[in-house]
């Protein structure tokens, strides 16, 4: 699967994931977003599900700083908008906070739950906490994946504890 950043360059560029991710060659940087892709975006109202596969071609990250974040959102994006279900950061920086993920920990989140599990796991990687996410959220991962519902997801996130 194809994966973008689209970033606003508001974090300190040796700790920005999203700029790694683009010196690998692992994403590419965009300044547009096609009406094909996956946007990553916390704020609206739609949660990601499997299904949503089989409707894009790529995934696109927004990469800005969580300080930032509500009024970037403020924007409206392209492509196909979609937050994700509750995960924990694996990041040293909000480690095990509730959703506070960094570009690759959300990107990576994306990957795994459309079935792209070995491209998730690449991502994460180039990291050396990149294995704590996938330790976190192994298991609610292959469950939202499972999941055929935003209902679905909800009641998983409640087994879980999470809401």
């Amino acid at each position: 699967m194809q994966v973008n950043v689209l970033m606003y360059n508001q974090d300190d560029p040796k700790k920005c994931t999203a700029a790694k991710l683009v010196r690998f060659n692992l994403a590419k940087k965009v300044t547009n977003i096609s009406k094909n892709t996956l946007t990553l975006n916390p704020f609206t109202d739609h949660t990601l599900l499997n299904s949503d596969k089989n409707n894009v071609r790529s995934i696109t990250g927004i990469d800005c700083s969580w300080n930032f974040a509500d009024q970037t959102f403020v924007k409206k994006f392209g492509g196909i908008s979609r937050k994700l279900p509750y995960l924990l950061a694996g990041n040293s920086v909000n480690f095990s906070k509730l959703g506070k993920l960094t570009t690759v920990e959300a990107i990576s989140a994306s990957l795994y739950l459309l079935g792209f599990e070995n491209q998730s796991t690449e991502l994460l990687g180039k990291f050396k906490w990149g294995h704590t996410f996938l330790d976190l959220n192994k298991n609610l991962l292959n469950d939202y994946q499972n999941a055929t519902s935003e209902e679905e997801i909800q009641n998983i996130a409640k087994e879980y504890s999470l809401i």
